[in-house]
Formats: structure tokens, sequence, C-alpha cells
């Protein structure tokens, strides 16, 4: 570099392929750095992908801690409320609550309120089992016409009502055909928790239960003739059998030819 004034060389330098590229290098190096520290300790980091998840769960947790901090903060204003009417004189000493009673107050007052939806879903819960639950009477009714065997197979259980075993257990060959005791409809096919299924057959006044039926091969609302296969026994998973009268609960054994 020249002065202007005098024409004299001020300072030179001389660059290199080598110091070139050291000075790249370390300025790429001090650059990966600046913006390490600018992401982790400044609030840049919440626009890259990942922070923006912890970011909503730790305002969803800070939310949480401000409405306890609120209801501890209104249970902490009713007690100071409450020692200001009791150092004035306009309460009496045994009428004071204490800190521990206003909690439970509160909470209790919290629990008592029931949503209008919960309600609405216990009041539609209870109208549609009415009539389910009506079956489960013990009490038994006059023998009735004879039915027709609903599976081949032996009887390893007979009913107990005296235990609300309503049913009798029994033991079939695999793939045997489960038939409708008599002409109905076929009010309900439902799939339980363990794969098997439960067919309820409605005839007349009388109503045919089926239980723990590996496969039906009739859906609900058909219509049936007595003797029509409406499914599959399992074969290593034992069948109950119920019948019911108007409610009342029938013994199979009494009214079935096994």
């Amino acid at each position: 570099m020249l002065d202007d004034r005098t024409l004299r060389e001020v300072f030179h330098f001389r660059v290199s392929l080598l110091g070139a590229i050291s000075v790249i290098t370390i300025s790429i190096i001090l650059l990966i750095l600046l913006l390490s520290v600018l992401i982790v300790y400044t609030p840049l980091r919440n626009i890259l992908p990942g922070y923006s998840a912890s970011l909503r769960e730790q305002l969803i947790e800070e939310s949480a801690r401000v409405d306890s901090l609120q209801a501890d903060l209104s249970v902490q204003r009713q007690y100071l409320d409450v020692i200001k009417q009791l150092t004035a004189g306009d309460i009496e000493t045994d009428s004071v609550q204490s800190l521990d009673s206003l909690q439970r107050v509160e909470k209790a007052r919290l629990v008592a309120e029931e949503s209008e939806v919960v309600e609405a879903f216990k009041n539609q819960y209870e109208l549609k089992e009415r009539d389910r639950m009506t079956l489960y009477d013990n009490t038994a009714a006059p023998p009735v016409r004879q039915l027709q065997r609903p599976v081949r197979g032996v009887i390893t259980r007979s009913a107990r009502p005296d235990l609300h075993l309503y049913g009798v257990s029994l033991r079939t060959a695999r793939n045997e055909t489960v038939m409708a005791t008599a002409r109905g409809t076929l009010v309900s096919v439902e799939r339980m928790a363990d794969n098997s299924f439960t067919l309820i057959l409605q005839h007349d006044a009388f109503v045919t239960i089926y239980r723990h039926v590996e496969r039906a091969i009739k859906a609900q609302g058909s219509a049936v003739e007595s003797g029509e296969a409406i499914g599959i026994a399992d074969g290593e998973k034992e069948m109950e059998i119920e019948l019911w009268n108007g409610g009342k609960y029938v013994n199979p054994e009494e009214v079935i030819v096994w």
C-alpha cells in the first residue's frame, strides 16, 4: 500500500494459497460457533424443527402450573378474608375454617360439578340398557314348548340360578354348527373381548342367548327358521346357552332335548 502524497510504501502483505484456505476455514468455524451460540442460548432455537414440540409441552406444563397457583391463591385469599373478619370481630372463632378444610370444600365442589355431556350420556346409556337388564330376572318362568337343540354337544355344567349362572355349558366338537332353537330374529350379533360372538335370538316372548360362538354366519336383524345354522362352535371353548321367557329365567335342560 502506497502513500498518495509521497508514493512511499506504507505496508504490504503477501497472500498464498495455504494462507487463503486457512483464513476461509477459520472464518467458517467462527461462523458455525456463533450460530450455535445463538441457537442454544437465544429464542431462535424455537424456529428449528423439533424444538416447537418441546416448547408446546413447556407451555402446557406452565399453564397447568398457573392454574394450580391460581387455585391455591384463591384458597389463600379466602383464608385471609376469614382471618380479617375474625380479627375485626365480625365472626365467631368456632366458625373459622382451616386452610385444609377450605381446600377440601373446593375439591368437593369441583368433583360435584358434572358436565351436561356426561349426564346426557348416562341417561342415554341407561335408556338403551333398560330392556336388556330385565333379562337377568332369576325368577323361573313356567315350562315352555320343546325347542330345537342349539348345538350338538355334552353338557358340562348345569344352570345354577342361585349362583347367577343362568345358562348351561356345552362341550362341542370343532366346527360344530350352531342352530336356531326356534323361528325368530337375531336381535344382536356382538363380538366380545375374547373375539368370540354372543348371539341373541328373539322368538315370540322367548329369548335364546348363545355365548362363546366362534363365528357368526348370520347378520344382526336376520330372520331365521328353527334349526337353521346361525354360527360355528369353537370346539376348544365351551359354549353357553341361556333361555328367557318374558324376562324370566328358563332352564334349558327342561325344554330342550339334548
